[in-house]
């Protein structure tokens, strides 16, 4: 998967994995349509660093799930 052009099909892989990595039990709050590629890159950097940890603490996971908040299309 080539993650450097800005593409629906890309923010919808990133957005499935994080939820993968992060084990979400409420799929249905995060959508890939939630999201607009006008946050790309910020999305991009949330998924790079989600990829590169093993394990999340509960204030980590809070974390990542409040940075997903904020990229949400209003």
């Amino acid at each position: 998967m080539d993650l450097s052009k800005k593409s629906f099909e890309n923010v919808e892989y990133m957005v499935e994995k994080i939820k993968e990595k992060l084990k979400v039990l409420n799929f249905d709050a995060i959508k890939p349509s939630h999201f607009s590629e006008e946050w790309y890159d910020e999305l991009k950097d949330i998924y790079e660093m989600v990829m590169k940890k093993a394990t999340f603490s509960p204030s980590e996971m809070q974390a990542i799930a409040e940075e997903l908040g904020n990229l949400r299309k209003k």
